[in-house]
């Protein structure tokens, strides 16, 4: 799965510029009629997501399944994931603040650096401003619904992808947590009041640290801290006790915070974990209007976005080729043709 990022080593690696970020939705695709099989995006890439087609000579990766994201729909991924612990959806971000996050001096900064960058779409100023840049009305909507904003902004429980980096990934992950519960009720794990001691992981602190906060392990213990807490007031609402205001307010939430963790991290709905607004092709690089205008009758040349198709009554096998002038046939002398 590419990072999609917003830095993306791979776009400035690629000499012949076929490697892009799309305007309308962020996804990182590579042009197979530019590449020419250079493979340097396969030496920049650090994250290693793009791979050499030795067959078609191209450089290929992860496309995000973008026809399904244009449509509305989930990546094929995400949606056949049996154990539902992929999520989809939308994160407002200044564009301006890219710099800024990915020059940041200290290593341990560009966490907290490229969280400042997100924008909370339930910001009055925001919308407004989203919408003057024209960012769709469904989008600025989605944006509000979005899970990964609840996981990663409000809730602090989901981290890039070595930030160290500094390609600052849009794909973000969150820590495991291990099947603890009960060694540390049997004292065989030591615990911090109700919560289990998170240094006692079978995975340690430590090495969660380096693969997703450049080796800053604060931000990884509060995230699994909540977590910890988050399970232990479900199993005492489920054994009649209630929940436990004070132990959810020790790592930073409310119990209405617990409640709406609680649904979208074990029980979500279809429509929780996938919120995918519909692309508007409208507002990209491409003219979807003149495409459609140029894709009806042709004369087997293929579409043209200007709305206009040559006449061809010839059967030429590559009419969009390059016109040859002048070519010389020893057997025939000067000919012109396409």
């Amino acid at each position: 799965l590419c990072e999609h990022c917003l830095n993306p080593a791979c776009v400035a690696a690629c000499p012949s510029g076929a490697i892009y970020k799309r305007e309308e939705d962020g996804i990182v695709l590579i042009d197979q009629d530019k590449c020419r099989g250079w493979r340097m995006c396969i030496s920049a890439c650090p994250y290693k997501k793009i791979y050499y087609n030795w067959r078609s000579g191209k450089s290929e990766k992860c496309i995000f399944c973008y026809p399904r994201i244009e449509a509305g729909q989930p990546t094929v991924c995400s949606e056949t994931c049996v154990g539902r612990i992929r999520y989809l959806g939308v994160l407002l971000y200044d564009a301006d603040r890219i710099r800024e996050a990915a020059l940041a001096a200290d290593e341990r900064d560009l966490y907290g650096a490229q969280l400042q960058m997100f924008l909370d779409p339930s910001d009055p100023a925001v919308a407004a401003q989203a919408c003057r840049d024209g960012v769709p009305d469904s989008w600025i909507e989605a944006a509000r619904s979005s899970p990964v904003y609840r996981m990663a902004i409000d809730w602090k429980v989901a981290f890039p992808l070595h930030p160290e980096y500094r390609t600052l990934p849009m794909v973000w992950y969150v820590p495991p947590l291990s099947p603890i519960t009960a060694a540390a009720e049997a004292g065989a794990l030591g615990a911090d009041g109700l919560i289990p001691d998170v240094q006692s992981l079978r995975i340690p602190v430590k090495y969660l640290a380096n693969l997703l906060t450049a080796g800053h392990e604060p931000p990884i213990v509060d995230a699994l801290r909540r977590l910890l807490a988050m399970r232990v007031s479900r199993r005492r609402e489920a054994l009649g006790e209630g929940p436990d205001a004070g132990l959810l307010e020790g790592v930073g939430l409310t119990v209405a915070q617990c409640e709406e963790m609680y649904r979208l991290m074990a029980i979500a709905d279809y429509e929780d974990r996938f919120v995918v607004p519909s692309g508007h092709r409208e507002l990209s690089g491409d003219d979807p209007y003149g495409q459609r205008g140029g894709c009806g009758f042709s004369f087997g040349d293929g579409c043209h976005s200007d709305g206009i198709s040559p006449v061809n009554l010839f059967g030429a096998k590559n009419p969009k080729g390059r016109k040859v002038t002048g070519a010389v046939n020893s057997d025939k002398g000067p000919t012109g043709g396409r």
